[in-house]
């Protein structure tokens, strides 16, 4: 069962910041097409704030059925719209990811993969992740480079799957927090800004055989 057009969706979107991460928004879908939903700009409960989402957001969202049950699934932000209203694009979920039970994180996956980023001024180095998922990846790196909140930067992504072939996924980001670390690396987390949707369901695809992987450990 699929949320059909007029129905509330109730939202939260992932974020290093936990009260971020916490809020609940709701907004209506206000349309449907083959592969995505349109749904008006979220609300936050509670305060009536417009919640403002950028492509990459990850979104843990539910619905209600008609008996009161809540139905979870995740998705992400693909891009906006304009109708009468500004309307935001989200990736459809297949039947069979509903679930009752949330899972807010499934998107997101420990990793070690290789990491090529090249800054603004052209400095170039290559890390590895830490965590890896559709809308950002957080890697390790050392402390001699300056990064700061808010820098963007290049990123190529190195994707091995179980059949044996690599993919690179190419994407431009931004640093939304920096971490120093006891042994004097920093851990840099990412947003994922401009991306295609093709190289993204790369990272997707990725993250989906390694919660696999986990779960039949």
């Amino acid at each position: 069962m699929l949320p059909k057009i007029n129905d509330l969706v109730y939202i939260q979107v992932a974020s290093p910041n936990k009260k971020e991460e916490e809020k609940e928004c709701k907004s209506r879908i206000a349309d449907i097409e083959d592969e995505y939903y349109l749904i008006e700009m979220p609300i936050e409960v509670g305060t009536g704030r417009i919640k403002r989402l950028f492509v990459g957001d990850e979104l843990s969202i539910y619905f209600l059925t008609d008996e009161g049950v809540k139905n979870y699934f995740n998705t992400y932000v693909i891009g906006f719209a304009e109708d009468v209203i500004h309307l935001i694009r989200i990736r459809k979920p297949s039947e069979e990811s509903i679930t009752k039970v949330q899972r807010r994180n499934f998107l997101r996956v420990v990793a070690e993969l290789e990491l090529a980023v090249k800054l603004k001024d052209n400095t170039r180095f290559v890390a590895y992740t830490d965590d890896v998922g559709g809308g950002g990846v957080s890697f390790l790196c050392d402390s001699t480079y300056k990064l700061n909140e808010g820098d963007q930067m290049y990123c190529w992504l190195l994707l091995p799957y179980k059949n044996g072939s690599i993919e690179h996924a190419p994407f431009e980001a931004e640093i939304v927090r920096t971490k120093k670390l006891e042994n004097g690396r920093t851990r840099v987390m990412l947003k994922l800004i401009t991306i295609s949707d093709m190289e993204r369901q790369k990272i997707i695809r990725y993250c989906f055989e390694r919660q696999f992987d986990f779960r039949n450990r």
